[in-house]
């Protein structure tokens, strides 16, 4: 099978018992994981070489700034780590 092909099986949704709004939500949940709808809505109109930079430089930015908080959040959420203020 190409890739092509399996991309097409992997957002393929079944209906089962005319739950259309299940089918929905499951192909909804599907297609922006996979950021398709993110990227068409990105390619629909010509982005000039410095709104590109531009753009990537922000993503790069908040992805770091993310991964930080992130970090910061797991260290403060952990349960046996010593106590800053025992005097």
């Amino acid at each position: 099978m190409s890739a092509n092909h399996m991309r097409f099986i992997a957002r393929t949704v079944l209906v089962k018992d005319n739950q259309l709004d299940v089918a929905y939500r499951t192909l909804d949940r599907i297609l922006r994981v996979d950021k398709v709808l993110e990227l068409h809505r990105q390619r629909m109109y010509y982005e000039k070489p410095f709104q590109k930079r531009r753009r990537l430089s922000y993503e790069r930015c908040k992805r770091i700034y993310d991964n930080s908080m992130n970090q910061k959040i797991e260290f403060l959420m952990r349960k046996n780590r010593p106590d800053p203020w025992l005097r």
